[in-house]
């Protein structure tokens, strides 16, 4: 298989988060010169697969290869991979087949390696994340194999290929609140205690507000609410609670701390509960480390640029390797189109995907 007909096959496989679709067994019987270790775990699998070549670094891709459902409306089928106009349509054509197509025809087509070269893969990233990456790590520090440098192969790129990879993530902080008041009858508001009258004129200095100004790598980490519900839906009572809910997708800046300081200043008189939850902390790999030198260099020799070096959107698997003290990065094709009807990506980009993961692997001394 070259690397577009492997591309195309694992997108016809239909992997619907925790199901694989049965391409763990098929990588590793793609990569016969590889030692496979399996770390399944429920309906989960996971799959770690290498090949030491010699002394040297290990170096690691990872990815998943589940997919979020397809969803109705789509022009095509959206397990058959159908190319148009140079794209290849389906879904995970984005979110990440292509970066496991061109990670694993990379390392299978390696020659000379000094050091060891690994894919970790699960079927667990769409869903809870739970029995996915995060056991497969438990298990290479365990038994000693953790790599030294890890690429995720999720899309990074904004307008053009080869725009920007991430160096790190913002975590994620979710917060409850709780207001409580007295219920009344609306014609005696006086008697009264109502919580949506007592919030509404702090939402001011809290909804939309920077905790932080962010840095050269991380834009500020804002207050973002996201849900308000109080009352019976009914005209003549006053409520007598509020239940709000909000977001901070946070910087290293601000942690649960900074956070509990700030809902406490602004709601200071009231009576409420706080409650936070935390899914995925802040990292970021320091853009001088071996690691990211080599994937810029990479990356400019197939395209010509010098990507940027970010930390925006959501999260990823790469939240679970940064706090093992392992450099990670992410790189991968243009996001515009991950978990939407008619997912796709070109021709081009997991051809040059593929040739960057080559160069990275050729040029890692």
């Amino acid at each position: 298989m070259n690397i577009i007909e492997l591309f195309k096959y694992l997108v016809e496989q239909k992997s619907e988060t925790p199901d694989d679709g049965g391409l763990s067994d098929f990588i590793q019987n793609y990569l016969p010169d590889f030692t496979a270790e399996r770390i399944d775990g429920e309906d989960v699998k996971n799959l770690f697969i290498y090949k030491k070549f010699g002394e040297g670094e290990h170096l690691c891709f990872a990815g998943h290869v589940d997919v979020v459902p397809a969803g109705k409306g789509w022009d095509t089928n959206p397990y058959e991979a159908v190319e148009k106009d140079g794209y290849i349509f389906g879904r995970g054509t984005q979110d990440m087949k292509s970066g496991v197509a061109a990670f694993t025809q990379a390392v299978k087509e390696a020659k000379d390696f000094k050091g060891t070269l690994s894919l970790l893969l699960t079927s667990d990233e769409e869903g809870d994340a739970i029995n996915g990456t995060v056991k497969v790590l438990e298990y290479l520090k365990e038994n000693s194999k953790l790599p030294d440098a890890v690429v995720v192969a999720e899309p990074t790129c904004e307008e053009n290929f080869g725009d920007a990879i991430k160096v790190g993530r913002r975590g994620s902080i979710n917060g409850y609140i709780t207001l409580n008041g007295k219920q009344g009858h609306a014609a005696y508001p006086e008697k009264a205690i109502n919580p949506i009258h007592n919030i509404a004129p702090r939402l001011l200095n809290m909804a939309g507000v920077n905790l932080d100004n962010g840095d050269e790598f991380f834009s500020p980490s804002k207050f973002v609410v996201t849900d308000i519900r109080s009352g019976m839906q009914v005209t003549n009572v006053t409520p007598n609670h509020l239940d709000m809910m909000f977001n901070v997708r946070n910087t290293t800046l601000t942690t649960q701390k900074e956070v509990t300081e700030f809902v406490a200043k602004n709601l200071d008189g009231l009576d409420y509960e706080l409650k936070l939850t935390q899914g995925s902390y802040p990292f970021k790999t320091d853009t001088d480390t071996k690691l990211v030198k080599k994937i810029d260099e990479a990356i400019k020799s197939v395209t010509g640029m010098k990507p940027k070096h970010s930390t925006a959107g959501g999260t990823s698997d790469a939240r679970f390797i940064s706090p093992l003290g392992i450099d990670v990065v992410e790189f991968g094709v243009i996001n515009d189109t991950i978990h939407a009807v008619n997912e796709r990506t070109s021709v081009k980009e997991v051809q040059d995907l593929y040739q960057v993961f080559k160069n990275l692997i050729s040029i890692w001394k």
